[in-house]
């Protein structure tokens, strides 16, 4: 049995759908659904079970024996959360409780970290797990910091040699894009709020430069499809004996610019671009720049090359923004 914590949200409900292509028939998931649409995303699954987030260690204890394999994809993501309290509950405190109940049980463990871990990205892009290493990095918001707290905190477990998941891994996502985000609202990719603007000819908006040097428009990414984000977790699910802290990303920044122009040529159409101030409230903690090192994961032995991001943007935009039934 497989729990998925997060599994109705964006890559929750991917990795749902590629267990379920693989005839993996015991898939738990653990989200909440709310008013909204966000139960399409699962509107395609067979599930074991669905919970709530209030039952999930019941649950836990009462399968105990039956469960091998926790994904943690649930978090509060919004960049722009201000109720830290919130977002620490969420994204560290259930993290741990999570880390502790596998460890007990030698369940294994994968959870969701994030390039918002590193800040402005002065101290590099290298997904160091290292308690050293770590303690270098300055997040610029209340989510990425609650994601860098755990990722400290399994540092720390680690160097104490406490007990641990029989396998676990922490995954930094970087900028993330593809089917099932439509729930997200203003945390959506670029690519799905330019699609409907650029399906109608009209201009796509985009941050201004605040910073010398770098154009309206030039702040880079690096963006990655989410299903190269599904096809690294299912690797290190099918090697157990790999664990530790990796990058899940593209490897190769690209600017927001070049982003937009494949939303449009995706589309048939030339881009059209016009820029707006980066908001006050935001301007100084805006990432200018960010590049997964995929270097450690690719020593572990994974080898797919990353999905190039003027294919993606067009499998995203052709198979599902601009089809009828946008889910996956």
């Amino acid at each position: 049995m497989i729990v998925i914590t997060g599994g109705a949200g964006f890559i929750g409900s991917n990795l749902v759908a590629a267990l379920e292509e693989r005839e993996e028939r015991d898939i738990v998931v653990c989200d909440r659904l709310g008013h909204g649409e966000k139960w399409r995303n699962l509107g395609k699954r067979e599930l074991a079970a669905l919970l709530a987030p209030e039952a999930l260690f019941d649950f836990l204890a009462q399968h105990s024996r039956e469960i091998n394999t926790v994904f943690h994809m649930a978090a509060v993501s919004s960049t722009t959360e201000t109720d830290a309290d919130l977002v620490i509950a969420a994204n560290f405190t259930l993290s741990q409780h999570l880390w502790e109940w596998c460890a007990e049980t030698e369940t294994r463990f994968f959870y969701a970290s994030s390039a918002a871990t590193y800040g402005d990205g002065g101290a590099g892009f290298d997904d160091d797990a290292s308690a050293a290493a770590l303690a270098r990095l300055r997040p610029l918001n209340a989510y990425g910091w609650s994601k860098h707290l755990f990722d400290r905190r399994v540092a720390r477990l680690l160097e104490q040699h406490a007990k641990r998941p029989s396998q676990w891994a922490g995954l930094k996502f970087f900028n993330v894009y593809g089917p099932n985000e439509y729930h997200k609202g203003a945390m959506r990719s670029v690519v799905a709020q330019i699609q409907p603007r650029a399906a109608k000819g009209e201009a796509a908006w985009l941050f201004r430069s605040h910073r010398d040097g770098v154009p309206d428009g030039g702040q880079k990414r690096d963006f990655v499809y989410v299903r190269d984000c599904v096809d690294m977790m299912l690797w290190l699910y099918d090697h157990p004996a790999v664990s530790g802290l990796f990058n899940v990303g593209s490897g190769t920044a690209r600017s927001f610019a070049e982003l937009a122009a494949a939303v449009y040529r995706a589309l048939g159409r030339e881009p059209r671009l016009e820029f707006i101030d980066t908001p006050a409230e935001i301007r100084e903690k805006y990432q200018y720049f960010t590049e997964a090192r995929m270097e450690r994961l690719r020593s572990a032995g994974y080898d797919k090359p990353a999905t190039p991001l003027e294919e993606g943007v067009r499998d995203y935009v052709q198979r599902y923004l601009a089809a009828p039934d946008p889910y996956r």
